[in-house]
């Protein structure tokens, strides 16, 4: 079987963990897979407007693997959040890409607000989604998504999953990684990353 080619979509102000915590558990089921004998079940790569330097919402700089003028055939988009995505909601061109290559894409998926861009690009209009808990008003208020949805990781409706803030991607990925390849193996990727979330505050012993 061909690897699925992840292209993970990166903008000034992208949120971090939104693109670096799905990212960690695609690579870790490579990972995994190599230590089990088997070929990497994922091709995962950065795709950006231009070749330069993103600087993310933290200050961290990243180089991305590929323009969206060189990459239009992709079988999962991932579209992260952050402050960057109250400009690129307005960015025709990054729009008119999302939903060229979503048309072709087997999933289309989001972190946080990058919902926002999906709703507006068109892959997520009129459907059910759901963002981070402090952008679902800003969000049902746009009227773009058929339903936004608060109190829950993530939401799938088709071929569309969006999630939560910021670490819900990290959830998102675990559940994509099982729908493709079973829940076992996604288990094996959670324990890998040692992902069993305690909270400080709520793991005070």
């Amino acid at each position: 079987m061909a690897a699925l080619r992840i292209g993970i979509l990166i903008f000034d102000g992208v949120e971090e963990l939104d693109f670096v915590g799905p990212w960690e558990v695609f690579t870790m089921a490579n990972e995994m897979a190599r230590r089990a004998g088997q070929d990497p079940p994922y091709e995962i790569f950065l795709v950006a407007e231009r070749e330069d330097v993103v600087r993310c919402a933290k200050g961290m700089r990243v180089l991305p693997d590929k323009t969206t003028t060189n990459c239009d055939t992709i079988d999962v988009l991932l579209v992260p959040g952050g402050q960057g995505t109250r400009r690129e909601v307005d960015n025709k061109a990054l729009l008119a890409w999302i939903a060229k290559v979503s048309q072709g894409a087997q999933w289309v998926t989001s972190v946080c607000t990058g919902a926002m861009l999906l709703t507006a690009a068109g892959p997520a209009k009129d459907k059910r989604v759901t963002t981070h808990w402090g952008l679902i008003e800003t969000l049902r208020a746009r009227g773009e998504a058929g339903e936004v949805l608060a109190h829950v990781r993530y939401v799938r409706d088709g071929n569309v999953v969006t999630a939560a803030g910021v670490s819900a991607g990290i959830d998102m990925a675990l559940w994509l990684v099982g729908a493709w390849h079973g829940a076992e193996f996604a288990r094996t990727v959670q324990r890998g990353m040692q992902y069993d979330p305690a909270p400080p505050y709520q793991a005070l012993v």
